[in-house]
């Protein structure tokens, strides 16, 4: 896997827990349990295996391993791992994708960082 940050994570929204509305915030998010809305952080964001966005990302390194149906905007690394699907398109200032990833969607380079 790559070298992303997550060491400035304060907040982990649990299995078992649903969020029906957007998240805006400054650290570092896990997401194992789902979220209907928009996650905004200065941070970076985590969507674990089993979690799940309908919503847009907009952080610093994202990680995607769940289920993200949404638009992703980053400021640093996106990592797309092997059993990700995203459906939505990617800014980015660096992008890596495991085999066996799911994405639909568009992918352009940005200048953020």
């Amino acid at each position: 896997m790559s070298n992303l940050n997550f060491k400035n994570v304060q907040t982990i929204i649990a299995p078992d827990v649903e969020i029906l509305g957007d998240i805006k915030m400054n650290g570092g998010i896990i997401i194992y349990g789902s979220i209907k809305g928009d996650v905004i952080t200065d941070g970076p964001i985590r969507v674990a295996k089993n979690g799940k966005v309908v919503g847009h990302l907009r952080g610093g390194d994202i990680l995607v391993g769940g289920a993200v149906t949404g638009d992703i905007e980053s400021s640093g690394q996106v990592f797309l791992g092997k059993n990700c699907r995203l459906d939505g398109n990617i800014q980015y200032f660096k992008l890596h994708i495991e085999d066996g990833a799911v994405f639909t969607g568009r992918c352009d380079l940005t200048n953020l960082k």
